[in-house]
């Protein structure tokens, strides 16, 4: 994440934004006077207190009471906690530093410091994670009373050391259990009171992320930072990776793209096909063409779907088959 001197800094925008996401790393491992000073310079381009929400992730291992008030005097809103588990063994298969108690002892900082939103992420189908380990996580998250819960497939992408070992055969996935798991969630979190509004995402009402719900529904978006992706209308475009050299190009261009390119209506209805079929609200017909059309009429009679007006939703069973689902009707 990087800080640009004022000497340098313009405004980004011809337009304020709605929302303000900093993650896709972990800035809550920046210290006090760091975090001031980065947020400093954000508002002195953007108007927090207009915005409808600023969020950041933050890791249970890199903060305190303290820090956490300084999240709040920075104007955070909304805080993303990569919580995973709350089993001591399945932390330990993800690698993470922290522990159960910690995890949930940084909930309470949270709460005690007045933090507006609170969400947990969590994660089913780790390697050798039974329903029982599931079931314990599911419910001390919804014990510790969070505002949104986010409820994740661990899925294996490519470079990392899970996909090795999955590509080995060291490690495997029960399409039974994931389905098992992801009901079991659904179920356990309605029951709590929670509503869930995308595929792997439940919120108490008027905690919904603002953010995710426009990146969802194909709003533009502008990335900070290196490796960062920006879409404004039909261009996207990826920053420099390399974070000394994002740095030079910022001070020197005012911007660090390294690659540029126009998105297509095709593809462009594609990513809002997707993305839309995993919300409550589902898809418009308009983004179906005939055949999709036709797909989508089985799918309604084999229950996987629904129609409301001019909307095309999927139904319990058919959210846990969402992107098979989006990959038959595109």
């Amino acid at each position: 994440m990087a800080i640009v001197e004022a000497k340098h800094r313009v405004p980004l925008l011809s337009v304020a934004p709605r929302t303000l996401f900093l993650g896709g790393g972990t800035p809550s491992m920046l210290s006090p006077s760091l975090l001031k000073r980065l947020f400093c310079g954000m508002q002195e381009v953007m108007n927090f207190e207009s915005m409808d929400e600023v969020s950041m992730e933050a890791n249970p291992a890199t903060f305190d009471e303290a820090k956490a008030q300084v999240f709040r005097e920075c104007g955070v809103k909304r805080v993303s906690l990569g919580v995973q588990s709350f089993s001591a063994s399945m932390l330990q298969v993800l690698g993470r530093e922290h522990g159960p108690e910690q995890a949930a002892e940084s909930v309470r900082i949270l709460q005690r410091v007045g933090m507006p939103s609170i969400n947990v992420d969590l994660m089913f189908s780790l390697p050798g994670q039974t329903m029982a380990d599931w079931q314990h996580t599911l419910e001390t998250a919804i014990g510790l009373e969070p505002d949104h819960i986010s409820a994740y497939n661990l899925t294996y992408e490519e470079d990392t050391a899970f996909f090795d070992s999955f590509q080995s055969g060291a490690m495997a996935q029960s399409v039974e259990l994931n389905g098992e798991m992801f009901y079991e969630a659904k179920q356990r979190l309605e029951d709590a009171g929670y509503v869930q509004y995308e595929t792997s995402n439940y919120a108490k009402p008027g905690h919904e992320s603002v953010h995710n719900q426009g990146y969802w529904t194909g709003e533009d978006y502008v990335g900070l930072g290196p490796s960062a992706v920006s879409t404004l209308g039909a261009e996207r475009s990826r920053n420099i990776e390399n974070t000394e050299k994002y740095l030079s190009m910022v001070k020197l261009f005012g911007h660090a793209v390294a690659d540029r390119e126009n998105i297509g209506q095709e593809e462009r209805r594609l990513e809002r096909l997707a993305m839309g079929l995993r919300t409550r609200e589902g898809i418009s017909r308009d983004l179906l063409d005939a055949d999709g059309v036709a797909r989508m009429r089985v799918l309604i009679g084999e229950g996987l779907a629904e129609e409301q007006g001019d909307r095309m939703i999927l139904t319990k069973q058919g959210a846990s088959l969402v992107d098979g689902i989006a990959g038959e009707i595109s």
